[in-house]
Order: structure tokens, then sequence, then C-alpha cells
């Protein structure tokens, strides 16, 4: 045993916790996290993050255009965990005021500034999301931008709570093409977790 782990199994346990709250913030440092938030979103709790974030993004010394898109590419992401996500402490089939649960983080990778999006949804859901998701992946800049002008003047898909522009929005923003993933949840059958990732 090392001196560091002899002195570690000697600490009370409210050490021990700090310990492992410094774990987590040098692991988040070492990714170059500069925002991550899990839990349960609503309209209010996005209102929050979006300032704080807006203010952080302007202290940082951020050009103007990344700081846009980057802003906007997390209040769509921010969006579709409230009105998608499977854990939800409101009515899962409630239209306003949802509080659910999932979680955002913000970094930066190669020089790029990138945001990952997690929430549980129902497993036969995913193909739709697949389906709307996927051929945005092999379109130019300016297909998405004409598809995203499209989408704002008709209707929104029968299965949007919006405008159906939010992917198209992260698309148009993004660098590169969005990146996802549908991963069963072993002990919740119903259930996937849904990864979306768009690098600024």
């Amino acid at each position: 045993m090392t001196e560091l782990n002899m002195y570690m199994s000697t600490l009370p346990e409210h050490d021990m916790i700090y310990q492992q709250y410094r774990d987590f913030c040098d692991a988040a440092r070492q990714r170059h996290v500069i925002f991550y938030y899990v839990g349960y979103f609503s309209q209010h709790i996005i209102g929050a993050m979006a300032d704080a974030l807006k203010l952080r993004l302007e202290v940082s010394g951020m050009a103007g255009p990344t700081r846009r898109k980057l802003f906007s590419s997390f209040v769509e992401m921010s969006q579709n965990i409230i009105h998608y996500s499977a854990d939800a402490l409101t009515p899962i089939d409630l239209d306003n005021h949802e509080v659910r649960h999932g979680s955002v983080c913000i970094g930066i990778q190669d020089d790029h500034y990138y945001l990952l999006c997690a929430n549980p949804i129902k497993a036969d859901s995913a193909e739709a999301l697949r389906q709307r998701i996927e051929p945005l992946r092999s379109m130019t800049l300016e297909e998405i931008k004409q598809a995203y002008k499209e989408a704002l003047r008709s209707d929104a898909p029968e299965d949007s709570k919006g405008a159906g522009v939010g992917f198209l929005t992260m698309a148009r923003d993004a660098s590169v093409p969005l990146e996802f993933e549908f991963v069963p949840m072993p002990h919740e059958p119903d259930l996937c977790m849904f990864y979306i990732k768009a690098i600024i």
C-alpha cells in the first residue's frame, strides 16, 4: 500500500467525499469540459443555464459566430431533453411545463467546441429519430439551410413538439456531421439512451 493510500484509508468519510469530488473536477478539467449539467430540465432551469453559459462564452473571448452557434445548439439540445426524455417528473403526455431528466456537456476537442447530450427515450421511438437525423449527415450546408427555411414555413412533424427545426439547427451550426447513438438499457427493456454530439 502506498503512503497516499494509507493516508486516504485513515481519512474521515467527509474527506473521502471531497476526494471523489476533486477526482471528478480533475477528470473534467483534463477533458477540457467547460460546462456540464445532469439532472431534471425545465424551462426555468434552461433559462438559468442559458444566462450562465452566455456570460461564460462572452468572457472567454470566443469569436461571435462560434459563440452564437454554440449557444443555439445548446438551447436546442436542452429543449430536446425537456420535450422527449422518457424520465419525467411530470406526466409523459404533458405538452407544457415539462420537467424531464437528461444531461448536457460542452467541452473543447482538437481546437473545436463540442456539445454532447444524453437522455432516455422510448425504445420504439428510436427509429423515427434515426430517420430524422441520419439524412442530415449526408446533406451539404446549403441543403441544410434550405431544409431549415422550408421547415419554418411548414407545419411541425406529427412526432415533433416544436417546428421540427431542432436537429436542422444543430446540423446547420456544426462543422462536421452530427454524431448520434442509441444504447439499450439492460434493466429497462422499453427504454434506450439517446446520445447526440455536435462539433462547432
